[in-house]
């Protein structure tokens, strides 16, 4: 008997979480199809029903991180919406550069865990991360609709953002890992103001 469309949806998306987590804490490289399968408790037969290559799920592990992450579940539990985007931008700001995300590498997104591996990969993973820099971009951006230069503003956030993220992650100083952090959200908030 054939396996129902919904088991077919929940193994892949249980592949791609298990790929996530695995690319954030090793890197593109370093896993293997084994390891994602084997993590997923599944076969490595069972991955090529699911996507054709290593490239392919790695395009789709970073692309979860869109809708299936913890800022997304964060910020949908802290009941904010479209409808103030100000407030939103603010609360992906002090998220994004919090201690509770620094020191959980499961809740590290893909644009500051791993920038390295992306440049180096194939086109399917660059589009699925220049998608996360879009969409970031674009919250900050409804954040300051009717400011003159939105576009540079929400993508110098981004930067601020990412930035602060992989230089707090490289350095063994918690002091200078809080500073960075501190002084990229400053500066990240101060362009949200008009």
């Amino acid at each position: 008997m054939p396996y129902s469309p919904e088991h077919k949806i929940q193994t892949r998306a249980r592949i791609v979480e298990s790929a996530r987590r695995l690319f954030n804490r090793h890197g593109f490289q370093q896993v293997t199809i084994d390891q994602i399968m084997a993590d997923a408790g599944l076969t490595r037969g069972a991955f090529y029903h699911h996507f054709d290559s290593k490239d392919e799920l790695y395009a789709a592990a970073v692309a979860s991180f869109a809708t299936c992450n913890p800022f997304a579940a964060k910020m949908s539990g802290g009941g904010l919406s479209v409808e103030n985007p100000r407030q939103l931008a603010t609360m992906l700001v002090d998220l994004y550069l919090s201690d509770e995300v620094l020191d959980d590498i499961n809740m590290h997104c893909p644009l500051y865990a791993l920038p390295s591996d992306v440049a180096r990969a194939g086109l399917e993973p660059q589009q699925a991360y220049t998608d996360l820099i879009r969409g970031m971009s674009e919250v900050y951006r409804l954040a300051l609709k009717g400011v003159r230069d939105a576009d540079r503003r929400a993508e110098s956030m981004v930067s601020l953002c990412v930035g602060g993220m992989v230089l707090a992650r490289t350095t063994n100083d918690p002091g200078l890992r809080r500073s960075l952090r501190a002084s990229a959200r400053h500066q990240a908030l101060s362009l949200l103001q008009a």
